[in-house]
């Protein structure tokens, strides 16, 4: 896909849905961030420690409960992507590009920052801000091997990995593909915001409800033929469970309502043989021949709806001099949704999630337990 998508840099294109936050309410989420990060201050033990992970007991009950006292229009422009396009642009946030001071060089440097009583206000004031609006979305959620188990990650270029299949990439194309497409407890919703990105970094965005297949083309895809594995970000160790066939396409009532799992990089294809390869080829081309490229501006936040348009990132040059591109990434779960009944007899390769807010069905992690999970260091390697 890389000749065709890494040349378009249409911003904004008009078959996404547009949205706008009124500055009344956007300036309403930064100011309860604001306040919440006060009290938090003055009442936590070790506020560096809270910013890096944010799932103090303190901090998730502030957003709990304070989420609730956003203007009403916050919660209506958060709602799911409303068309077939299965995405979102909503702005506008206030934000300015000296507050955040430098683009961070990983995730790591980050997430240190953020934890630096000195420097973090407004670092750590915009990830309360993104955890106020993915609440007001449905349920945030991190991963226990991704970021050190941040609800909020930073997505950022990193020296070193410019042409890997992560989001620490820069050079290269970024695939398209659902987010953690291998795990049965993937996000129905990601949440994208825009802190920079004075090149126009367009990430992409294919919906499976443009695409055009057969009858018979979507009937071999929607069978359960191939396992997708862990991305390599998540190490070794998911060797040792079993994989399990899934469908790539699945709907319960037809190709408007059509549903998506896909990410070829980790899709062992060789595996299948020539009818279905040549199905799941007619999908790749479809989904290329589908995208949109949306180049986010600072305030702004794309809003993807995992289960329906699969995204990745156009290839550009980093500078690694505090000004490229960085965005801030939720995982969300909607209460309101089901998944097919068999994906919860997957193993999920012995990955487990961070959820510290009830909602879903999903248990939370309390403060002091561990979970069973396979040793790895994410580190800078991953989707955006």
């Amino acid at each position: 896909m890389k000749g065709v998508l890494s040349e378009r840099k249409t911003l904004h294109p008009l078959d996404l849905e547009r949205r706008e936050l009124p500055a009344a309410a956007g300036a309403a989420v930064r100011e309860l961030a604001s306040e919440i990060s006060a009290t938090l201050d003055a009442t936590l033990a070790d506020p560096a420690a809270t910013a890096r992970r944010l799932t103090d007991p303190a901090l998730i009950a502030q957003i709990e409960t304070r989420a609730a006292e956003l203007p009403a229009e916050v919660r209506h422009a958060l709602r799911p992507p409303a068309t077939a396009a299965g995405a979102t642009i909503v702005s506008c946030l206030p934000v300015s590009d000296h507050e955040f001071g430098p683009t961070p060089p990983s995730w790591r440097e980050a997430a240190r920052w953020s934890g630096d009583r000195a420097a973090r206000a407004c670092s750590f004031e915009f990830d309360l801000v993104m955890l106020l609006l993915a609440r007001s979305a449905g349920e945030p959620f991190g991963w226990q091997g991704q970021q050190d188990g941040r609800l909020v990650n930073n997505i950022v270029p990193a020296a070193g990995h410019e042409h890997e299949q992560s989001g620490a990439s820069s050079r290269t194309l970024l695939s398209p593909h659902t987010e953690d497409a291998f795990h049965p407890r993937r996000a129905h919703l990601l949440m994208l915001a825009c802190l920079r990105n004075p090149d126009l970094v367009g990430t992409t965005v294919s919906s499976v409800r443009h695409i055009e297949l057969s009858p018979e083309q979507r009937a071999i895809l929607s069978a359960p033929t191939l396992p997708i594995l862990p991305d390599v970000s998540y190490g070794a160790g998911h060797e040792t469970y079993s994989a399990t066939a899934i469908p790539t396409l699945w709907s319960a009532t037809g190709p408007a309502e059509q549903t998506i799992r896909y990410d070829p990089a980790y899709t062992p294809l060789e595996d299948a043989g020539p009818e279905f390869r040549a199905a799941y080829e007619r999908l790749t081309a479809e989904l290329e021949r589908v995208c949109v490229t949306a180049a986010l501006a600072p305030g702004e936040i794309l809003l993807v709806d995992n289960d329906v348009a699969v995204h990745g990132r156009v290839p550009f040059t980093a500078r690694y001099d505090g000004t490229d591109r960085w965005l801030k990434r939720v995982n969300i779960r909607l209460s309101e949704r089901q998944r097919r009944a068999e994906e919860t007899n997957e193993n999920g390769y012995g990955q487990h999630i961070v959820a510290p807010f009830r909602s879903a069905g999903i248990p939370p992690v309390e403060a002091g337990t561990r979970e069973r999970v396979v040793p790895n260091d994410r580190g800078p390697v991953e989707h955006p």
